[in-house]
């Protein structure tokens, strides 16, 4: 089996840390989803006939679809796509746009998963994040989205937000109130500043000053802690799931699934390849409505990109890197390779390493990306 990604580029507004790939004006909305029915015709052999058990509706802001365009993109996939049963499909939404009859409509459609992007519920930091909705929205449209009927919810969260007073109680609180809602998956990322965001250009000009790290660790410390409590199991650096709640859709990245992204900027990997859509909307409905082709570029993949990417995915999951995998599959004896650097990281308690496993301890978890560069294979 494998998975499906479809990226809806539209947001009603610009959030100060995204840098993914959007844009505010709705003008081509049809335009894309018209592009991206035709590019599910177009691409439907890229998995070689394998199932799909998950679907993802990512962006941007996909729960600014309209019940017309949701049903149209879902007969399309139904179309082209063998898809199981009790597959995972999951709709991205922003708590504004998940008025009553909004879920009403999603409801009725084959979602049966929603990922709520609260980020916080501090209203002075929605305001700094320049989010479109209020905390008392991010409180309502969970419970709403429970009373209609979704228990598969997973809700975003922001820490390592910046505040004058420089404490970690906003923080804290939004701890409180996340585990008070009772949803069953958490993703919760450190605010990271990007040189092409509003915060990038604000902290450039001198204007806007990131947490120290030492703040950021602490929260993240203080994120562990709390989740545990909550009875969460941390799957991965950024994600927390009641048992037997992980998103099937996201693990399938980092155990190596194949899946096919669709729309601009989206990625695509078949196990051996990586596709890369271009980020722009225009470019993309012009090379799919006009000249029948996705403007996209392909990557292969060599043996040590393979264990790379490997190294890169698996150090960030509570399962761990594979030694026997490296060796046995993608030819990397990696114990032998960078032994020194193992040792030194077991006994400086950043990972516990056996003669079949690479494990990060929470420590080691973050120093991830430095630990992650540092055994990259040349």
């Amino acid at each position: 089996m494998a998975g499906l990604y479809l990226h809806i580029p539209f947001c009603k507004q610009a959030c100060h840390y995204c840098d993914f790939h959007f844009s505010t004006s709705l003008g081509r909305k049809a335009d894309v989803v018209q592009a991206l029915v035709r590019e599910l015709e177009l691409r439907h052999d890229y998995l070689g006939g394998a199932g799909l058990s998950t679907i993802y509706f990512g962006g941007g802001t996909p729960s600014l679809l309209t019940e017309t365009e949701l049903l149209k993109l879902f007969e399309a996939i139904y179309q082209y796509f063998d898809v199981a049963p009790d597959a995972e499909i999951t709709l991205e939404a922003n708590p504004d746009d998940l008025s009553a009859a909004k879920l009403r409509e999603l409801a009725s459609a084959p979602v049966n998963r929603l990922s709520i992007g609260l980020q916080s519920f501090h209203e002075p930091h929605l305001r700094l994040m320049n989010r479109a909705h209020s905390g008392e929205e991010s409180r309502r449209s969970v419970r709403a989205a429970q009373d209609a009927g979704f228990d598969n919810l997973s809700i975003d969260l922001i820490y390592g937000v910046p505040n004058p007073a420089g404490d970690h109680g906003i923080w804290q609180h939004d701890l409180q109130e996340a585990v008070a809602l009772q949803v069953p998956h958490l993703s919760c990322y450190a605010l990271t500043i990007e040189p092409q965001t509003v915060f990038g250009r604000r902290l450039k000009k001198g204007q806007f000053r990131s947490a120290p790290e030492e703040f950021v660790a602490q929260e993240f410390e203080m994120l562990l802690e709390a989740s545990r409590a909550a009875g969460y199991e941390q799957y991965e650096i950024s994600n927390f799931a009641r048992p037997g709640r992980y998103s099937r859709h996201n693990s399938s990245y980092w155990q190596g699934v194949p899946y096919l992204g669709l729309g601009p900027s989206a990625h695509s990997f078949d196990g051996q390849s990586r596709q890369y859509t271009v980020p722009s909307n225009a470019q993309y409905v012009q090379g799919i409505l006009e000249r029948h082709e996705v403007p996209a570029t392909r990557e292969d993949l060599s043996p040590t990109d393979r264990a790379n990417e490997y190294l890169m995915t698996s150090l960030r999951t509570s399962a761990g890197c594979s030694l026997a995998y490296l060796r046995q599959h993608l030819g990397v004896d990696l114990a032998a390779q960078r032994a020194t650097y193992l040792q030194q990281l077991q006994h400086d308690g950043w990972a516990d390493v056996t003669s079949d496993l690479l494990r990060l301890t929470d420590r080691g978890k973050l120093l991830a990306d430095q630990i992650t560069l540092e055994l990259f294979l040349a």
